[in-house]
Formats: C-alpha cells, structure tokens, sequence
C-alpha cells in the first residue's frame, strides 16, 4: 500500500507549548494512530528506533502515523499528556472521519495509558514500566501490550498480572529482547500492525 509523502508538522498543545512531527498518510487509509517516544530526558526522540520503525510500518496497513517530539522542557508527564492530545486533535484534523490510536513506548507508553480519551479506537503500550509507576486506564478501549523477554525495568512475570487486571487488553511478549529492542524494532511493529490488521482490515468499515 502506498503513502503519500512524509510532512513535517508544527502544532500547539493546549497551554501553547509548540509540538514538531511527521506525519505519513497512505494512500488508502482507514484508521490513523500517533506514536509516542520514550523518556525525552534519557535520549528518547520521535526518532527513536522503536518509534521510527512503528511510524514507517504502520502506513502498509492503511493506518496513518504521526510521530512526535515531546515539549523541549520535561513537565513531569502533565505537560506531556497535553502534547498527546494535541497530536491525537492535530491527526483527527488533517485525517478525519477515520479511527484513532494511540502507541506508546516505554515513557511514551505510560502518557497512552494515562490518556482520557473516551473516543480513541484502542491503544497500544510497548515495554511500559508497570509496577515502578502505578497508572490504571483511564477509559475502557481495546489495548495491546508489549513486553520484551529481559526487560531490565518491567518484565513479563511482572506485567503480565498486571494486564490482566484489565479489560480488553491483550498480553504479548516480543522474545529475545530487552527493553531497547535492539534488533527487534522491526518484529515490534510487525507485532502492532498484525493486532491491528486483525481488528480492522484495510479496505473494511470501522
């Protein structure tokens, strides 16, 4: 499946902090998600591995990404959940009528979790540190969770109960992986789009 070219955004968030992303459109598109990136104040960037490899392979399956960096000054979670939102109104904007998601990973996947979004169509969490921070969802949506094999800060024997708790969430382990997925991008997205192709086929009505 084709994709428009890639577009770099600027957009606001609700207290006016500045937002820069990209943005891939393919050509038939049927639901749209954004990507957010790890810690910003451990190196984490809309450039990511993780991220980078989600956002170029969710276009193949008709989902829409827009990636983003986080606001320059950390605001401990607050600030960033706005930027969230602001990415989640700025992709409702440029692709409407058409399902929204929200991925996250590690620090990323936290601010999806904590997201009060009663219209998203799922969310997807890729390694999030459950257990060293307690945050339960905030709305009841269709959620993918990610864990690798070793993760160094959240393993699968801890974040497995923990998912489970849940409703509608499904638990999966990306094997032979700690929590930078080092070489393993690339089976992460394959992981996320193959979840969402299963629920929402390219061509299907959502």
């Amino acid at each position: 499946m084709s994709a428009r070219d890639e577009s770099v955004l600027r957009f606001a968030a609700a207290d006016g902090v500045s937002i820069v992303g990209d943005l891939t459109v393919p050509t038939e598109c049927h639901a749209a998600a954004i990507v957010c990136h790890p810690h910003p104040q451990y190196g984490g960037t809309r450039f990511d591995p993780v991220v980078d490899a989600l956002y170029r392979k969710l276009p193949t399956v008709g989902v829409a990404a827009l990636r983003y960096d986080f606001r320059a000054d950390f605001d401990d979670g607050a600030g960033e959940r706005l930027d969230a939102l602001a990415a989640l109104a700025e992709i409702e904007r440029l692709v409407p009528g058409v399902p929204r998601i929200a991925c996250g990973y590690s620090f990323g996947a936290l601010i999806v979790l904590a997201l009060d979004c009663a219209d998203l169509a799922a969310k997807v969490l890729i390694a999030p540190p459950l257990g060293h921070i307690n945050i339960e969802p905030q709305v009841a949506v269709p959620m993918l969770v990610l864990t690798p094999t070793f993760d160094q800060f959240a393993p699968p024997n801890v974040v497995r109960p923990i998912v489970e708790s849940w409703s509608d969430a499904e638990f999966a382990v990306i094997d032979v992986s700690d929590h930078f997925f080092a070489g393993r991008s690339g089976a992460v997205a394959t992981r996320v789009t193959a979840w969402l192709s299963d629920r929402w086929p390219p061509r299907s009505p959502l």
